[in-house]
């Protein structure tokens, strides 16, 4: 391996773990006068940033732009090329054909868990089951604990803004408010809204959502912003455990992260 191709691979893996999506483009087929041959490497970052390249021009755009589809629906493919109009930017002599593997590399997707009570105890142990990153949070330190919580990844007991300072929400998080009351909920949603997170879902009665939208409103939250939120939270299953609750949640994010919609209903 080049040292090129290895820096770019240490790039993707630090690209990994600081949670940033990321494509990797790889020429996987060279035939003719092409400008770059099989193997050349190059990383695409969702602003459109890239390190390497697979040889530039109208090809290299190509590739930039299927990169940017790759990452929107998580799923790789090949891209042929013929370099036949170097006035139209292809690079090298005419005849070339290229073929360039594009694999997105996406953050996982993380449910975060405020609240660590019976139902968030409950969310947690369901999301890890159906795979996802589990995070718990709870300014109640006594139960952010593995014992308490045996299948999260991340523990970060105290307050919301400490949580949020150790383990930033991504577009790929979806977030499980479960707390005990509603300044809980008023203190969280003030930060979790400034973020980009997938799902925003609030437990709690429509007569709680309705008082709870009133104090944000009053601190300042743009009405637009609380769209966002799912409240209250998950499918109407009529769940009453915390297991059937848990189930409605898990649900709902589903139904959005698989993109096939996801309505504002309650339990």
């Amino acid at each position: 391996m080049s040292d090129h191709n290895r820096s770019l691979l240490q790039e993707l893996l630090a690209a990994q773990d600081a949670g940033e999506p990321v494509v990797l483009a790889t020429v996987i087929r060279a035939r003719g006068s092409v400008p770059r041959h099989t193997g050349a490497k190059m990383l695409v970052y969702a602003d459109g940033r890239i390190s390497g390249t697979v040889g530039g021009g109208e090809m290299e755009s190509r590739v930039v732009r299927e990169a940017l589809a790759a990452l929107a629906d998580g799923r790789s493919r090949v891209i042929p090329y013929a370099l036949v109009d170097p006035e139209q930017g292809d690079p090298g002599v005419c005849g070339g054909e290229m073929e360039v593997f594009v694999e997105p590399y996406l953050p996982p997707a993380t449910v975060l868990v405020v609240g660590c009570g019976h139902v968030g105890q409950a969310v947690a142990h369901l999301a890890h089951w159906l795979g996802f990153r589990v995070v718990v949070t709870d300014d109640r330190v006594k139960l952010v604990d593995a014992s308490i919580i045996p299948h999260a990844d991340v523990y970060l007991p105290g307050s919301i803004e400490d949580a949020l300072a150790a383990h930033p929400v991504t577009a790929h998080t979806y977030v499980v408010l479960v707390t005990r009351n509603i300044k809980v909920d008023q203190t969280a949603l003030i930060h979790l809204l400034q973020t980009s997170a997938a799902y925003i879902g609030v437990m709690g009665s429509r007569r709680r959502w309705v008082k709870t939208q009133k104090l944000l409103l009053a601190d300042g939250v743009a009405e637009a912003a609380l769209t966002r939120i799912h409240s209250p939270i998950g499918l109407a299953l009529h769940a009453e455990t915390p297991e059937e609750i848990a189930v409605s949640v898990m649900a709902e994010i589903i139904r959005l992260r698989r993109g096939t919609g996801c309505e504002e209903v309650g339990r």
